[in-house]
């Protein structure tokens, strides 16, 4: 399929649509987002993966990763970060081959992808009016299963989780995709949002958290988010688009109270693939 950047700016995007419902993060618990008592490993172990929530809610039960969302969340009754964008448009390629909802004035631009995509990837940024990147969604991404030696993995939480019908899902070794935002620790807590149908670690531990669908044999896999995967970046890395925060706490808040991220959040799970 071609792709050309310059034609493609704002393609394929329809008209405004109104803002729908609110939508929440995740919902409200006990205990409190600036409390700053959250620290690392706080958040238990889980059993399984099969917890699910309605569109818009965030799971209180383990999700892909086996751990727990953070237990640093808004207090009963308080306001809920919502979708504040006025009006959303609907971004589809020139094949029609995928399709998702953003805010009317960010910008979903077809740029080329990177070297080694299966025929018929594509790449497509999105970024507000001002240049700043919020996501990207990547198609036709071969399959990886980078090694994770034990002495290289760093623990992980899980701040949101919420599952979200897609149709194009890898068979074996997948669970019901998920968008997801994640912490994983080194010397500050760095996290990022995507969406996944993969066990992110076991114990709560991993090398990296892999904002991945993996789809069926093939047609490769599709990531849709900031980063196709999280690490523990070094002191001398550049982090963004991954954000990093002192604690715990503080990524939660930001899941909890952010209008970006609930933006984020609708768009990343409005995606539609064609089979």
């Amino acid at each position: 399929m071609s792709l050309v950047a310059a034609a493609v700016l704002l393609a394929g995007c329809s008209g405004p649509q109104q803002a729908g419902p609110g939508w929440t993060a995740q919902p409200a618990t006990t205990g409190s987002a600036t409390s700053g008592t959250a620290t690392s490993g706080s958040a238990a172990s889980g059993p399984g993966d099969s917890a699910s929530a309605a569109p818009g809610t965030a799971s209180a039960a383990p999700d892909a990763a086996g751990s727990s969302p953070a237990s640093a969340s808004a207090t009963p009754g308080e306001p809920r970060a919502a979708a504040t964008a006025a009006s959303w448009k609907t971004f589809s390629d020139p094949a029609k081959s995928v399709s998702f909802d953003l805010p009317s004035d960010w910008i979903a631009q077809s740029v080329p992808p990177e070297e080694g995509v299966l025929p018929g990837g594509l790449k497509v940024d999105v970024k507000k009016p001002d240049g700043t990147f919020v996501a990207a969604l990547r198609t036709g991404l071969p399959p990886s299963s980078p090694d994770c030696p034990d002495d290289a993995r760093h623990p992980y939480t899980v701040i949101s989780s919420v599952p979200f019908d897609l149709a194009a899902q890898g068979g074996a070794g997948t669970i019901p995709p998920r968008m997801v935002y994640r912490v994983i620790q080194g010397y500050r807590y760095f996290g990022s949002y995507g969406i996944t149908n993969l066990v992110g670690g076991t114990d709560g531990r991993a090398c990296e958290l892999r904002n991945v669908v993996r789809g069926p044999d093939g047609k490769g896999d599709l990531s849709f988010g900031d980063l196709v995967g999280l690490k523990a970046f070094a002191p001398d890395e550049k982090v963004a688009p991954a954000q990093a925060f002192d604690t715990l706490a503080q990524a939660a808040q930001y899941v909890n109270d952010s209008s970006d991220f609930a933006n984020v959040q609708r768009m990343l799970m409005s995606l539609k693939v064609k089979n």
